[in-house]
């Protein structure tokens, strides 16, 4: 049955509409908890800067070839710092669409 259309006596059911609330909420959950527990990479510099983030945005560690790692090089490992975590946020992003499914289309 689906949720628009009416019951025995002409209305909608309450209880399939309530039954498929709550599996909706159960997914969502399902689908945040994964998120959460999920570690996605960003990198930068052909990998030589890789920053470990959570799919709930959590930053995890950031790692840097110590070949990088020289005073005179400060401003280049910032650009390649910044660059890691946008493409981090960028997996991330995907990742929760990915685990969402048809249920990111309902927001």
């Amino acid at each position: 049955m689906s949720l628009l259309q009416p019951d025995d006596q002409g209305g909608i059911d309450i209880n399939l509409l309530l039954q498929q609330a709550a599996q909706m909420q159960e997914a969502v959950t399902a689908a945040q908890a994964l998120s959460a527990e999920t570690e996605i990479v960003g990198e930068s510099g052909s990998g030589r800067v890789r920053i470990v983030v959570t799919g709930a945005m959590e930053f995890r560690s950031i790692k840097i070839a110590p070949e990088l790692i020289d005073p005179a090089e400060a401003e280049m490992l910032e650009d390649l710092v910044l660059a890691a975590l946008h493409d981090a946020t960028m997996r991330v992003s995907q990742f929760n669409q990915d685990a969402l499914g048809d249920l990111g289309a309902l927001g």
